[in-house]
C-alpha cells in the first residue's frame, strides 16, 4: 500500500514541488527504497484545511504511519528505516552519522551574510574540506561504497548550497575539493535525485526573501 507524503510546493507555482530540503531528503529516501508513496504538495502560504486538521504544527514534510500523521524529516526516515529494512541506508560505522552536519547552517549564514570579513565564507569552507578530507579517506560516499541516510541528508543541502551561492554571490565550491566535488556529481546524478529535485528558480525564490528581507 502506497504510503501518503505531504511535502512543500513550489513558492508560486502550487502544483510542482517546492525547495524543502527536508522534504526531499523523505522523498529521496522512498526512491531509494522503492517504497511507493502518494505525494502531496502543500502550499506554506495557503494551508489546505485537510492538512491542518491532521498536523495542527502545518509543518512539512509529514508522513502517515498507521493512521497518523508523523512530522520532522529525522523521526520519518527512522520509522521507515524499521518498518522497510531493504535496501538498509542506516550508516556504519554510527560516527559517520554526523559527517557534515555542520554543513547546512554555515552555508546559510554566508549566504546571508552582507560583511565579508565576519568569516562567514572561512567557516563554510572549513566545514566543506573536513568532508573532503572524510571523503578521501572513506568514500566515494560518506559511509564508503553505498549510499546511506547520511548521503540523502546532505544532497538536498548541498544542491542548495550550490544553487544560491552561485546566484546570490556568485561562489562556487573550490576546485581543489576534488571529492567533495566527485560527490556532489554522484548524488545530482543519481535517479531518485532528479526525480525529486526542486527547479533552480524555485530554491532561489525560496532563498530571496532571507537574503534580501
Amino acid at each position: 500500500m502506497a504510503l501518503e507524503v505531504a511535502v512543500k510546493a513550489a513558492v508560486g507555482a502550487p502544483h510542482l514541488l517546492g525547495d524543502c530540503p527536508f522534504s526531499q531528503r523523505v522523498l529521496l529516501t522512498l526512491e531509494e527504497k522503492k517504497i511507493p508513496y502518494n505525494r502531496h504538495l502543500i502550499n506554506l502560504s495557503d494551508k489546505p484545511t485537510w492538512f491542518l486538521q491532521v498536523n495542527p504544527g502545518g509543518k512539512v514534510p509529514v508522513v502517515k504511519f498507521d493512521e497518523k500523521w508523523v512530522p520532522d524529516s529525522d523521526v520519518i526516515v527512522e520509522i521507515l528505516e524499521e518498518k522497510y529494512p531493504q535496501p538498509s541506508l542506516t550508516t556504519t560505522p554510527p560516527e559517520f552519522t554526523s559527517v557534515g552536519s555542520n554543513i547546512f547552517s554555515a552555508f546559510s549564514t554566508f549566504l546571508k551574510s552582507k560583511d565579508s570579513s565576519d568569516g562567514s565564507e572561512q567557516a563554510l569552507l572549513t566545514e566543506l574540506k573536513a568532508l573532503e578530507e572524510h571523503l578521501k579517506a572513506h568514500g566515494p560516499y560518506v559511509a564508503g561504497e553505498k549510499i546511506s541516510a547520511v548521503d540523502l541528508s546532505l544532497a538536498p543541502k548541498l544542491y542548495h548550497l550550490d544553487v544560491a551561492l552561485d546566484y546570490f554571490k556568485k561562489w562556487t565550491v573550490p576546485a581543489d575539493l576534488t571529492n567533495v566535488l566527485n560527490y556532489k556529481k554522484l548524488l545530482f546524478s543519481r535517479e531518485s535525485f532528479e526525480k525529486t529535485k526542486a527547479e533552480k528558480k524555485y530554491i532561489i525564490a525560496g532563498w530571496e526573501p532571507k537574503v534580501n528581507p
